[in-house]
């Protein structure tokens, strides 16, 4: 890579030394393309006042510097406070998003749990049904096999000539054995 440079350049350098070998003595002087400033020139009032304190009206460079300086800490102050603002909203946020999943589940959770209770009581609502059929017809049984044997028992007294007063049997109903109040009110609530 060298040497590729320095083959460039020697057509370069043997151009300038044959220039200065060949009789090029003579420098000239550079033009001046500015004319000459007049030492007779009035100086400029601006150029002097540059220097002169009381035409600066504004605060100084290091006035100024003090001053962005405090605004700069001012902003520093309020953009941490604002950060640690903004981190405590976004804890306070994530917590509350984690209730909210936390509930969710739990809301699913007890809504499975209403739903097996209300499959449950149902079951038990359809057993309660049968037990009170089931309670209603062995009633009836019951007394008609009171009925029965009280019959029989009158039958005997007769037999065995004693008297049975007929006034109960023939003032009550002769139903009054087999149905009652209670078993009409339990078929009404069956039926319905």
């Amino acid at each position: 890579m060298k040497y590729k440079n320095i083959i460039n350049l020697s057509p370069v350098l043997l151009l300038i030394i044959l220039t200065l070998s060949s009789g090029c003595t003579k420098y000239a002087l550079p033009i001046k393309i500015f004319p000459a400033i007049q030492q007779n020139d009035v100086p400029n009032e601006s150029m002097e006042k540059r220097f002169d304190e009381s035409a600066l009206s504004g605060p100084t460079a290091v006035e100024s510097a003090i001053e962005l300086s405090k605004k700069y800490a001012k902003l520093s102050e309020k953009t941490a406070k604002l950060k640690i603002e903004n981190d405590l909203i976004t804890k306070e946020n994530n917590d509350i998003k984690d209730q909210f999943n936390h509930t969710r589940a739990q809301l699913v959770q007890t809504q499975k749990e209403l739903e097996q209770a209300n499959d449950l009581l149902i079951e038990m609502r359809i057993e309660l049904n049968s037990w009170k059929t089931d309670i209603i017809g062995f009633r009836q049984e019951i007394r008609a096999a009171d009925k029965a044997q009280l019959e029989t028992l009158l039958k005997l007294l007769k037999i065995l000539g004693g008297e049975a007063k007929n006034e109960l049997t023939e003032t009550q109903d002769p139903d009054f054995l087999t149905t009652s109040k209670n078993d009409k009110t339990i078929k009404n609530t069956q039926t319905q």
